[in-house]
């Protein structure tokens, strides 16, 4: 059931609702939660129906803010509220409201939505597109305890990957880090297999995906490993490889499908990795209402910081960035006790770039590390040669000589 209302009022719309519920027979829904949807008209359709989707997981009502631009300056000076009330089959398992906001009523959106939210229900706001710079200060992302984002729809995702970090609050997170949370768990998994210390890694994915950027931060915060980023042409991201004390660990998704996992002295084995769609994406999101202190360190944690193979993402991103001038190394406040698998808390830090203002103490007190080995024949996005001389593998800084890294603070 759809009800339209124009140049309305947020009391209107909750009486709209109340009546449409008693005319389809549900005057009382067991929603969970509240969903604040923030998008422009081109982007709206795809959002609510992503939301409709996860609704089925998730009960909730949702509100879709859609501020529209007047033509005349005239017009721009009138404000006026239109709105859409949906239940039933329209509206998914709970119920939605669109709200179309002209004039100065859509500086003072929150005004508008927080006579409708659900009392006693949690708040979620999600951008799928233009998200604020700092969206725990933005008036509609104070209203939500979590807030999500997507790196991948903006127009730099590096620049966005800076800005999200930069900004942080407990409760924000990205749907550029959930995209990996299957290859966060198959790695783990497979690092938990076998008894071994990882001594560096590579990922291989396209160019300006936040996606690949975030596992290669996640893998070298929580490894203290050199890790390098290397491009590959896709889809998404493509390939993870780590050298341990045991032996390569090789994890392959050559189409977005199905991937390959390779184990030393085990048998390769087909696991499922297939590229998801934006409302599961957002139904995992809806699981869980708490502050993700991993997303936070690894997001803090920095793409600068990252090994980048030639012709990679990283060196187009960060070649005009300033170098450090200071000479004293500060202590790494970075634990690695939950680190995924057996890895050990003591293998070598983070690669800074080579060429860092912050060099290692002694290297020839310390011997080189083993170069991680090429990717096998065929493979897509092979980076070349990967040995000490190509990356400096062999002038990696110990754990004492990287910069801090900064942890999410409790709300």
């Amino acid at each position: 059931m759809k009800t339209d209302l124009t140049d309305t009022t947020a009391s209107k719309i909750n009486k709209a609702l109340v009546k449409a519920r008693r005319a389809i027979g549900t005057p009382a829904v067991g929603m969970v939660l509240t969903l604040v949807i923030v998008t422009d008209e081109e982007n709206a359709y795809d959002a609510l129906k992503s939301a409709n989707d996860a609704s089925r997981e998730h009960p909730s009502r949702t509100i879709v803010v859609i501020k529209r631009v007047s033509r005349s300056p005239r017009d721009r000076t009138k404000s006026r509220l239109d709105a859409e009330v949906r239940v039933g089959a329209d509206a998914g398992t709970g119920d939605t409201v669109v709200l179309r906001l002209y004039g100065e009523v859509a500086d003072h959106a929150q005004s508008v939505v927080l006579p409708l939210l659900l009392p006693d229900a949690p708040v979620v706001v999600w951008w799928p597109v233009n998200a604020p710079l700092d969206p725990a200060r933005d008036p509609l992302g104070a209203l939500g305890q979590r807030r999500v984002t997507d790196s991948y729809a903006a127009e730099k995702p590096i620049e966005e990957l800076r800005t999200r970090a930069d900004n942080y609050e407990p409760g924000d997170t990205d749907l550029a880090w959930t995209r990996i949370t299957p290859w966060r768990s198959m790695l783990a998994a497979a690092l938990d297999q076998v008894d071994c210390e990882v001594i560096s890694a590579e990922v291989q994915g396209e160019q300006y995906n936040p996606s690949v950027e975030l596992l290669a931060m996640w893998l070298a915060d929580r490894l203290h490993v050199h890790v390098r980023r290397g491009v590959s042409a896709g889809p998404g991201l493509n390939e993870v490889r780590m050298l341990t004390s045991t032996g390569p660990i090789r994890l392959y998704r050559p189409n977005g499908g199905l991937a390959l996992l390779t184990l030393e002295d085990q048998p390769d084995r087909a696991v499922a990795l297939k590229r998801r769609e934006t409302s599961e994406l957002l139904a995992e999101e809806l699981r869980r209402l708490d502050p993700d202190d991993t997303y936070a360190s690894a997001l803090r944690f920095g793409v600068d910081r990252l090994g980048s193979a030639p012709g990679s993402a990283l060196t187009a991103a960060t070649a005009g960035a300033t170098t450090p001038t200071s000479t004293t190394a500060p202590t790494s406040t970075t634990s690695a006790a939950d680190a995924p698998g057996a890895a050990s808390a003591s293998a070598p830090a983070s690669g800074f770039e080579p060429g860092s203002a912050v060099a290692p103490a002694d290297p020839a007190a310390r011997p080189s590390a083993p170069a991680l080995p090429p990717a096998p024949s065929g493979s897509v996005g092979s980076v070349g040669s990967t040995g000490p001389a190509d990356d400096g593998d062999a002038e990696r800084p110990t754990p004492a000589q990287m910069p801090p890294v900064k942890k999410a603070t409790a709300p």
